[in-house]
This record gives structure tokens, sequence and C-alpha cells, in this order.
């Protein structure tokens, strides 16, 4: 059986909750096969970020050259960038990969801090963003995101907007409101569709890396938007229900609760 290959960009969490260990897992269990490229490491916990050192972009570089050269892409997925010399070089990167295939699908998740708010980046991280918002086929911004990336937009519908300008889906992902619903709204040109979920109990560690590693394997695969936002949604909420604790503060998602048949 062949699996797609998913060309992951991401910084390493050496908790294994999040980054490019949550990817590698979430890819594999929704049946692609990761590829992974180091951009920043960090010293963390399942809580806190406590320093972070992005790898240098000639480095970034090779990494993504040595796969993409022999390799077949089938998606991109991109997370921590760490500096806007590694943003240089992923753009130009995804550039090259779509010369040969212009419909490579390519999954930004624009995250900006840590879930307690700790810095992931060297460099403002909305510039080190900015030019990779054009290249990506969904843009996934948490509620704290959407706004900082479109700032004097006063309503999730107006950011929504702005950043349809620049990259064709949008998903606001809504884990950081209130109330007993998350709910997750879709933005493209075919109009807003919303998806709701229950809000579970605590802190997770890493859920948007899996949601948007979950969304990238099944693009990857073949599947079209829509249906792969909303079968990446439900499995990312999988793993929140039989999510585990390593130590005291947020719980890992459980990224083997439930792998999809893959054929």
């Amino acid at each position: 059986m062949n699996r797609p290959n998913v060309l992951i960009l991401a910084g390493s969490d050496p908790s294994g909750g999040a980054g490019m260990q949550a990817d590698i897992q979430a890819v594999m269990a929704l049946g692609a096969h990761p590829l992974s490229v180091i951009t920043v490491l960090t010293a963390q916990d399942n809580d806190r970020v406590h320093a972070v050192m992005p790898v240098p972009a000639d480095m970034v570089a090779q990494q993504a050259q040595a796969l993409a050269s022999k390799m077949e892409i089938a998606a991109v997925k991109l997370g921590i960038i760490g500096n806007r010399a590694n943003g240089e070089a992923i753009a130009a990167l995804i550039r090259r990969l779509r010369q040969r295939r212009p419909d490579l699908p390519v999954v930004l998740d624009p995250v900006l801090a840590s879930g307690h708010g700790n810095a992931l980046a060297i460099e403002d991280p909305v510039g080190i963003i900015r030019p990779l918002l054009p290249l990506a086929s969904v843009v996934l911004p948490n509620l704290p995101e959407a706004a900082r990336l479109c700032p004097g937009a006063d309503s999730i519908q107006r950011q929504a907007a702005l950043l349809l300008e620049q990259c064709p889906n949008v998903l606001v992902k809504g884990g950081h409101g209130e109330g007993d619903v998350i709910v997750n709204r879709w933005f493209s040109a075919q109009g807003e569709q919303v998806w709701q979920w229950p809000r579970l109990p605590g802190g997770f560690h890493g859920t948007g890396c899996t949601l948007a590693s979950a969304l990238a394997a099944l693009l990857a695969r073949g599947i079209a938007m829509r249906e792969a936002l909303e079968r990446a949604q439900a499995y990312c909420e999988q793993t929140l229900l039989s999510s585990y604790a390593i130590a005291e503060g947020q719980r890992i998602p459980n990224r083997w609760a439930t792998m999809e048949k893959t054929t």
C-alpha cells in the first residue's frame, strides 16, 4: 500500500505533545507518510516554551531539497517558521514544488505564540507569516491569531474577508472563545460553513498541530477540502476525548485513538 508524502516544516517539541512530533503522529494516523523538516528547536514542556532557536535557513532548505528531489510531495504542512529567513526559504521551496504540481495543497497553521502566550519566533511572527499566506491553500488561525493577522478588523467575518484576499480557504478555530461550545468557521468563495464541537474540560497541548496535520494528510490523499476539513475536525475531537497526562498541566491528544481506513 502506497502512502502519499506530506512535507512538514515545523518546530521540534521535546515533550512530544505538539510541533513536529504531533505532526508526524497525526499524518501517519490518517494514512499519509510524514517527511519532516525541522525549522525551529525549542526547549518546552507540556505547558510552557522556555527557549527558541531557529534552524539556519540554508539548513532548512537543504533538508527540504534532499526530500523533494527524490520523493513526490502530495501536500505541505507549515507550522512554526522561526524567522523571516526561514519564511523566505520556505516560500521559494513551495514555488518550486508548484512548478511540478500547480495544485499542491499547502496547509498553513499560523502559529504566533504558544497556548500560554510564549513567543515561538525571534522576530515579528506576523511579518514572518505574511509572505506565506498567498502560497497557502488553507490557513487555520485561532481567534487571537486571526485578530493579529488582521489588525483593525472587528469581527470574524471581516478578518476572514481580509484573509480570503490572500488565501482561498480560511478556517477560524474557536477554541479560544467562551461558552460550552467551540465554533469553527470555514470561509471560502462559496461562503461560510460552521461546525460546532462540545468544549471539553481542561487544556490540551498540540491541538492546532493535530488538526492542521490531519487536514494535510487527508488533502494529500485526494480528499476534497470540505470533506477533509470535516474529517480532520472529527479526528481531532477523538484525540482529545482519549487524551492522556504526562505531567501536571495540559494533556496530550491521543493521536492513535482512531485511525481511518487508508484504502
